[in-house]
């Protein structure tokens, strides 16, 4: 549920590294841990590159990004986000935040059920201005 207080310098959205990169994406930051196959770094046209928020390896293979286990997922990721790489990563993917539009890219198949939705939900209900 979105707010119309959202302004267009906070837009956040989630996309696939694979669809073309737009100029209406802003800041393009890959959250994955792994470099997406078949992706040269040109083609990314990343602005960075945030391996250390992603999910643990432990994590991302108990959920093989099974529709059934998201809820539960984003919960036990978001407290892996409390962890103090993530965390840092965290604060970094933050302060981006309100400097024009941000694109969380992922690999995922279903980019909706990945580790981008949590983040950007959790970036969502986090802005203070």
């Amino acid at each position: 549920m979105t707010g119309k207080k959202e302004s267009a310098n906070r837009h956040i959205q989630v996309r696939r590294i694979y669809d073309d990169a737009e100029s209406s994406d802003g800041k393009r930051i890959l959250v994955d841990r792994v470099w997406p196959r078949g992706i040269s770094k040109d083609k990314a046209e990343l602005d960075e590159w945030l391996k250390d928020i992603a999910p643990s390896d432990e994590l991302r293979k108990w959920y093989s990004h099974d529709p059934e286990k998201f809820d539960e997922f984003a919960r036990r990721y978001r407290e892996e986000l409390k962890d103090e790489s993530r965390a840092e990563a965290l604060e970094q993917l933050k302060s981006l935040v309100g400097s024009g539009p941000l694109t969380l890219l992922t690999a995922s198949k279903r980019d909706d059920i990945s580790q981008a939705a949590v983040l950007k939900k959790t970036l969502d209900s986090g802005k203070h201005g």
